[in-house]
């Protein structure tokens, strides 16, 4: 198989996997434990299944650690807690995020009582998961068959794209506008990380961390804390 046949594979495959999974987000919404079962098997298995008729992918050298990704991400992961909870803190009086809780609860069924859970999944396995498919499948494994700069923009844009759909229904249309922009940069700067240590663990700390501060700021709206 060559290397453009690769290409348009890898990239069907990564586009088919984020509308499904946004109709399931967006529109079938079922409940949490069911759409994680949709999203294992879409950011998972299929993948892991492609490799398996692809040997050149060498899908394992994805989670070998090195040196120099632990230590960039453990320095990173502190300052983007730190940012996004300030962030948050500055801006909250500004933008409305009251809807946040309200659409998570109608849609998703995640509510007050069950959100302790659904923040350690989404800290700890949703995030690997998130960081196999668009950082690990959809650009170190891209990047190996196709220009660096295609597996960059592709990559990113469909992490931003996809993040943008399950969000529908939370913010006005400029919020969304900013948080797009704000995805598809957060995607090239993960990519970028990762290029550097050729595995995902660089960005999946860092997106574990930015995870926690997310679901700090949930725990703030539930009342919680």
């Amino acid at each position: 198989m060559n290397s453009k046949k690769r290409t348009i594979i890898i990239g069907i495959i990564v586009a088919l996997c984020c509308i499904v999974m946004s109709i399931v987000d967006g529109i079938i919404q079922p409940d949490y434990a069911i759409k994680s079962i949709i999203k294992l098997a879409l950011f998972l298995i299929v993948p892991v299944t492609y490799s398996v008729f692809d040997k050149n992918l060498n899908i394992k050298s994805l989670f070998i650690p090195n040196k120099i990704g632990i230590i960039t991400a453990v320095s990173l992961c502190i300052p983007v807690y730190i940012v996004i909870i300030g962030a948050y803190m500055l801006l909250k009086d500004v933008f409305d995020l009251s809807q946040i809780t309200t659409s998570l609860t109608s849609n998703i069924g995640v509510n007050r009582d069950n959100f302790v859970f659904v923040a350690l999944y989404i800290s700890f396995i949703n995030s690997l998961l998130e960081e196999f498919f668009f950082r690990g499948f959809a650009f170190l494994t891209l990047r190996r068959v196709a220009s660096e700069k295609l597996a960059y923009i592709f990559s990113s844009l469909l992490f931003a794209l996809y993040h943008i759909a399950m969000m529908i229904g939370w913010f006005g249309g400029g919020v969304l506008i900013l948080s797009l922009v704000g995805l598809f940069m957060g995607g090239l700067i993960f990519n970028y990380l990762n290029a550097k240590s050729n595995n995902i663990y660089t960005s999946w700390f860092v997106h574990m961390f930015a995870n926690f501060a997310i679901n700090t700021i949930g725990f703030m709206l539930f009342g919680i804390i």
